[in-house]
C-alpha cells in the first residue's frame, strides 16, 4: 500500500445518538483525516455518524472509500459521491475490505454494530492478525462501560493483559491525532 494514501477505517454509529458531542467528534475526525491528506475507509452510509464523518471528510477535500452491503444500500442510504464505493455481498466481507483497506481503526460511539467492528477488529490483532493501531474515541465517556468490560475480562481470565494493549483510549480528536501520527510513522518504518 506504499503508493496509496495513508487510510483510516472509522467504525461508528448509523444514528446520531442522544449527546450533541458525538455528531461534533465525528465531523471533527472526518474534517482531521482530510486536512491531514489521509483517506476515510467507512462503511459507505450517508445517515447519523457515518454520513457526518464522511461528508466532513469531503468537506476538507479528502479522498472516500465506502464499503457497503447490498442489504444496507437503501436502510444506511449508501453514500453515491465518495471517491470509491465498493458494494460487497455480506456484512462479513464489508468489515475484511474495511480493514484491508486501512492502516488504523478509529471506533467512535455506537450500537451493536460498532461493537461487532471493534471486537472482530481486536480479536484479528489478538490472533496475530493484522498489528493496526485501533483507537477508542470515548467522546464525554461513552465506551467506559466496553473499557470496563474489557479489563473484566482479562481479570476473570478470558485473556492476559496484553489484550489491552492492542487498543488505545483517546478523549477526543486532537489526542486521536497525536496519537494517530505517532502510531502511523511507526507502522509506516517498518
Amino acid at each position: 500500500m506504499s503508493h496509496d494514501p495513508i487510510s483510516i477505517c472509522v467504525y461508528c454509529g448509523s444514528r446520531d445518538g442522544a449527546d450533541p458531542a458525538y455528531a461534533s467528534a465525528a465531523e471533527a475526525t472526518g474534517a482531521l483525516i482530510a486536512a491531514k491528506g489521509w483517506r476515510l475507509v467507512y462503511g459507505a452510509g450517508d445517515v447519523g455518524l457515518m454520513g457526518r464523518v464522511a461528508r466532513a471528510a469531503q468537506a476538507g477535500g479528502g479522498e472516500t472509500l465506502g464499503v457497503i452491503p447490498t442489504h444496507l444500500l437503501a436502510r444506511e442510504v449508501g453514500k453515491r459521491d465518495l471517491t470509491t464505493l465498493i458494494v460487497t455481498e455480506t456484512m462479513h466481507e464489508r468489515k475484511k475490505v474495511m480493514v484491508m483497506n486501512a492502516h488504523a481503526v478509529v471506533v467512535l460511539p455506537g450500537g451493536a454494530g460498532s461493537l461487532d467492528e471493534f471486537f472482530e477488529v481486536l480479536t484479528w490483532a489478538q490472533l496475530g492478525l493484522h498489528d493496526k493501531p485501533i483507537f477508542l474515541l470515548n467522546t464525554n465517556g461513552y465506551w467506559d462501560t466496553l473499557i470496563a468490560l474489557t479489563d473484566q475480562i482479562v481479570a476473570q481470565g478470558f485473556a492476559d493483559a496484553g489484550l489491552l494493549d492492542l487498543f488505545t483510549v483517546v478523549p477526543d480528536t486532537a489526542a486521536l491525532e497525536a496519537w494517530l501520527r505517532t502510531r502511523l510513522e511507526i507502522t509506516s518504518a517498518r
